[in-house]
């Protein structure tokens, strides 16, 4: 089986699932199938055998409301779906070995791991399999890796970038306002419309991971720069601002994309001289950093970021602590030992 080849009936229902019922975005769903389709790969090589869709078709349809004996028997191999409703931890630790033999980090490996502890806790629940073999599987250890964050003054720099003189310039200083007022991710960013802005109240309505919505408060230069940037379009004559048009569109007037959030992003860091490789990420990174620093609540700042879980946002505080640290080190006389 060769990259790009059509998806295996199996693994296609479980992306579907991940897109449909858990609300996944097209991009990390594609990482999903990118991973499964290499144990495909690994199991076609591995078994010697032909891919033949329609046989695998034919096989996973009949997986429904199926035990898996039930299944077995009915799917029986030589198909792919079956080995890989068969699968037990020798198999998979076999493909892992395969994998590590390739030197894939230990990020993505943990990566690859998780693909398959979801795929087979769909499995488990769709009742396709009886035992999950991914319980006996350990994610391997990772070295923690602390987000990055740009200081205050280069923020201010590369907010300051834009010539808002032009619409496209105005846009531009929005998404940049917008993106470190609130600290939204750049997904988040360009499925925003109009009817998500409270200008009175100066809040913003956003759709998370999973279409979860919080409200998040948006800066006064944050405001200032959407009200400039919607006038612009304004003047322009740009007659559909409704609640369901796009806040930030680009020249054929349709939502911008997240990648072209990502060259603008860069495009600007190159222009007041920051390095062009910082991604917009960065600047949700040090909107989280720059909260904490000046004493925000760490809870507060879990929930503007839209975080599930606390530990998430805690990884922030280990920059604000070695800050703290490093400004001792500097500062007091008896920081060090002598």
């Amino acid at each position: 089986m060769k990259k790009n080849e059509t998806t295996l009936p199996i693994v296609s229902g479980f992306l579907e699932y991940l897109l449909d019922e858990r609300h996944f975005s097209p991009y990390t769903a594609r990482c999903y199938g990118v991973d499964l389709r290499q144990y495909v790969e690994y199991l076609v090589d591995e078994h010697s055998m032909p891919l033949d869709i329609e046989v695998e078709t034919m096989a996973w349809s009949r997986t429904r409301g199926a035990t898996q004996a039930d299944v077995v028997a009915t799917v029986g191999p030589p198909t792919l779906t079956a080995i890989m409703i068969e699968a037990d931890v020798t198999r998979i630790r076999g493909f892992l070995t395969h994998l590590s033999e390739s030197n894939y980090s230990a990020a993505t490996m943990a990566r690859k791991i998780a693909t398959l502890r979801s795929f087979h806790k769909w499995l488990e629940q769709r009742g396709t399999i009886s035992s999950n073999p991914m319980l006996l599987i350990r994610t391997p250890k990772q070295a923690k890796r602390l987000p990055k964050a740009i200081s205050v003054e280069n923020v201010e720099r590369l907010l300051s970038a834009p010539d808002t003189s032009t619409t496209l310039g105005s846009r531009d200083r929005a998404m940049l306002e917008t993106l470190y007022s609130t600290g939204i991710r750049v997904s988040e960013l360009v499925g925003i419309d109009l009817g998500d802005i409270d200008e009175a109240g100066q809040a913003l309505v956003v759709r998370g991971k999973g279409r979860k919505e919080r409200i998040v408060p948006l800066g006064s230069h944050a405001m200032t720069a959407i009200t400039h940037y919607l006038a612009m379009r304004r003047n322009n004559n740009d007659e559909s601002l409704d609640s369901s048009t796009p806040m930030f569109i680009n020249k054929q007037n349709t939502r911008i994309s997240t990648r072209s959030v990502r060259r603008k992003v860069s495009k600007y860091l190159e222009i007041v001289g920051l390095d062009p490789e910082i991604s917009p990420h960065t600047l949700r990174h040090s909107f989280a950093t720059h909260l904490l620093d000046n004493g925000a609540d760490l809870r507060a700042v879990q929930e503007l970021l839209g975080h599930q879980s606390l530990s998430t946002t805690q990884v922030y505080t280990h920059l604000t602590t070695q800050r703290m640290r490093d400004a001792y080190d500097q500062a007091h006389p008896r920081a060090e030992a002598g």
